[in-house]
């Protein structure tokens, strides 16, 4: 695993605050865009079943401007967001290989293209992947209470895009 450039802890009592935690994420992941209109960040969800990996990413992607419904792509491997901010378009591609078989399924269906162009992915169950995967810039880790709705929310930032991203999260938060 690489190693952590720095982190934040953050408690969520509830979904609410769990949303508004997703919401400041994606002001700083939409800031980091604007400022690099063609760079590419690869983050993992991480928590057991159950956890609110899917939830996050949900808040995430409509906070960033998805109008629509934000599906689970379970059976589907990968499901594509096309988004924008005020100078450039981008996608957000929402994986979860939870139900994959093989460490290298991801590629053999086409989507390591998809870890580079502008945007972001977002991947759910990368150990799935036993370490076939490009480097992550962030991890989010989920951690569920025994009320259904707490959580401990934990970012990690390895690679200095997402630290970019995690540095702009603390300020937003700081306010």
């Amino acid at each position: 695993m690489a190693k952590t450039l720095e982190t934040l802890k953050q408690h969520c009592r509830q979904e609410a605050d769990t949303a508004c935690l997703a919401k400041h994420l994606a002001a700083s992941i939409s800031g980091f865009i604007e400022q690099n209109p063609l760079g590419h960040l690869n983050i993992s969800l991480v928590g057991n079943l159950g956890a609110g990996k899917t939830t996050f990413a949900r808040h995430l992607i409509q906070s960033m401007g998805h109008l629509g419904k934000v599906k689970s792509p379970t059976y589907t491997l990968c499901e594509p967001y096309s988004l924008k901010t005020k100078r450039s378009a981008y996608t957000a591609h929402h994986f979860d290989l939870y139900r994959m078989r093989e460490p290298l399924e991801w590629q053999e269906v086409g989507f390591a293209e998809y870890f580079d162009i502008p945007g972001f992915c977002l991947v759910e169950w990368p150990e799935k992947a036993e370490g076939s995967l490009p480097p992550f810039d962030l991890e989010i880790e989920l951690m569920a209470s025994t009320d259904e709705n707490e959580r401990m929310i934990t970012i990690n930032a390895f690679l200095n895009d997402g630290l970019y991203v995690l540095n702009h999260l603390k300020k937003i938060l700081s306010k």
